[in-house]
């Protein structure tokens, strides 16, 4: 599925979201994100725009998953769901965040 660029970068900042989970970002998230980043075809100031989110996480506010139309829940969901195995660990935190975004995006 193409997604066009305001979609592509609310995937990233759920992403980025994800990788915020437990209050650290390791290595491996960041080389993740930054793979998802190659594959959607970024632009060079987007990619900025992700790696800040890398640095300091987005707002709540704008990670809303009912705001996620249907055709693209399945998609953000597996992009979640790699974000949290990223690192090997999937701590309670991350555990409960999945499942509540699953819960929100009606999957």
């Amino acid at each position: 599925m193409n997604l066009d660029p305001q979609a592509r970068m609310n995937l990233m900042k759920f992403v980025c979201s994800f990788a915020w989970t437990d209050l650290k970002v390791t290595q491996d998230e960041r080389d993740l994100v930054m793979r998802m980043s190659g594959r959607l075809g970024l632009s060079g100031d987007e990619t900025k725009q992700v790696a800040q989110w890398l640095e300091v996480p987005p707002a709540g506010d704008e990670v809303d998953p009912t705001m996620v139309p249907a055709e693209h829940r399945q998609m953000f969901l597996t992009a979640v769901e790699a974000m949290t195995k990223a690192d090997g660990q999937v701590p309670p935190a991350e555990q409960e965040s999945l499942a509540l975004f699953r819960e929100l995006l009606g999957e």
